[in-house]
């Protein structure tokens, strides 16, 4: 027998007049027992939670509080069922991602089995209510400022009593890149198309992600045609340092006067910067922590130099493509192909690039995403296979180059 409280009610009909119908559901189920066990361990979870919500807080609540208890129990364990069955399939993906680096390790053909072909779960269910009740929330730990082009110019001073110079004109710096690009293999297709679709077919060189458009604050350090991170431009600097060092010391032999004094000033700060660059093991990671700090500030300038940012920009593209043929790629890529590469890295994008078209219509894009990157991405989402994500980058790709700075490109060329 139940205790007796208020009005003849027993104690367990009191929780769930107070918890509502979900309660009423969650109370039988764990009444009759081994039927619960059933249940994902997940959902359980969620239910116990519920359960102990209510007897930790009591049960005298405002009915608008009651509610959003209700609610909250709905969406706990909505949401619980959601995780466990995403994190089954993402689980596959990761194990199927496995499988094909191993496979092209050992020579081997890479066919659909290798790829999950399902589309990844989306959450559908109640959102989470808000709380009628005042609640304490942690203190978020504070963000660190992203660096923006007046950081970077103070980092090259304050380190290497250095200062870029800028162009005189956006077509100025256009110009050199052309030149540049053309000599080193890219074509105006791929250059052109690219710089479309990343800056909207209108940024100028020292263009910012965030700070575009009628932007006003940064969203990361990408920068540029191109928007190369501060890690983009630190590793460049330690893979293809010996190269800008040698195009540099060219012109450096070619110029005479003033002129060359300010050129001799720009090498030897490069070659210290690349030898810094150099001095860590050539990892991402490694050159993140580089980028992170002023060090890297002040290397992610020379993003903004007239001589050493359209080198900077036309590696980022152009090692892809030498990629690509490292790896027995030898059809030229199309701009959109490129832009593959360059949005998801050289070994992601060549898997979507290899891929015969048969398989592109069939294979979603979640093979080639993290989780967290994916649910984040609303283009993936959208258009949903390899296919569908190719042809939506061109047709950005086909808008985009009509506008001022992309025409002012391709005539560049």
């Amino acid at each position: 027998m139940h205790r007796s409280i208020r009005n003849g009610l027993t104690v367990s009909s009191a929780v769930s007049l107070a918890l509502g119908p979900l309660a009423l559901l969650l109370l039988a189920s764990a009444a009759r027992g081994g039927e619960a066990d059933a249940l994902p361990p997940a959902v359980r979870d969620a239910k116990a939670q519920l359960l102990s919500q209510f007897f930790a807080q009591g049960g005298g609540a405002s009915p608008a509080v009651l509610e959003y208890r209700r609610k909250l129990g709905e969406y706990q364990a909505a949401r619980a069922a959601f995780d466990e069955e995403a994190g089954a399939y993402w689980s596959q993906i990761s194990e199927k991602r496995k499988g094909r680096n191993a496979k092209r390790r050992s020579g081997q053909q890479v066919t659909l089995d290798d790829y999950v072909l399902e589309h990844p779960p989306l959450y559908n269910g109640p959102k989470r209510p808000v709380n009628p009740e005042p609640e304490e929330t942690p203190e978020r730990p504070t963000r660190k400022p992203i660096p923006v082009v007046a950081d970077l110019l103070q980092a090259a001073r304050e380190l290497y009593q250095f200062t870029p110079q800028r162009p005189s004109s956006e077509l100025e710096f256009k110009r050199a890149y052309a030149r540049y690009a053309l000599a080193s293999g890219l074509t105006r297709e791929q250059a052109v198309r690219v710089y479309s679709f990343e800056t909207g077919g209108t940024g100028n060189y020292d263009v910012q992600a965030g700070i575009e458009h009628g932007g006003k604050r940064a969203i990361s350090t990408a920068m540029g045609y191109n928007q190369l991170l501060t890690t983009n431009s630190v590793e460049l600097l330690a893979e293809q340092g010996h190269e800008f060092i040698r195009a540099l010391s060219g012109k450096v032999a070619q110029t005479s006067g003033p002129a060359r004094q300010s050129l001799e000033h720009k090498l030897a700060v490069l070659k210290k910067m690349v030898a810094h660059a150099k001095s860590v093991p050539d990892t991402w990671s490694e050159h993140e922590k580089i980028g992170n700090t002023a060090q890297g500030w002040a290397m992610h300038a020379m993003v903004l130099d007239i001589d050493i940012g359209p080198m900077l920009q036309t590696h980022k593209l152009l090692t892809s493509v030498l990629f690509a043929r490292a790896k027995g790629y030898t059809r030229p890529l199309t701009a959109a192909e490129l832009e593959m590469m360059n949005l998801t890295g050289d070994g992601t994008g060549l898997d979507m690039v290899t891929m015969p078209q048969v398989m592109r219509e069939q294979v979603p894009t979640s093979n080639f995403f993290q989780r967290g990157g994916y649910e984040r991405n609303p283009v993936a989402i959208r258009h949903n296979t390899v296919a569908k994500l190719l042809a939506i980058t061109d047709t950005r790709m086909d808008s985009n180059s009509s506008k001022p700075g992309a025409r002012e490109l391709a005539g560049a060329f």
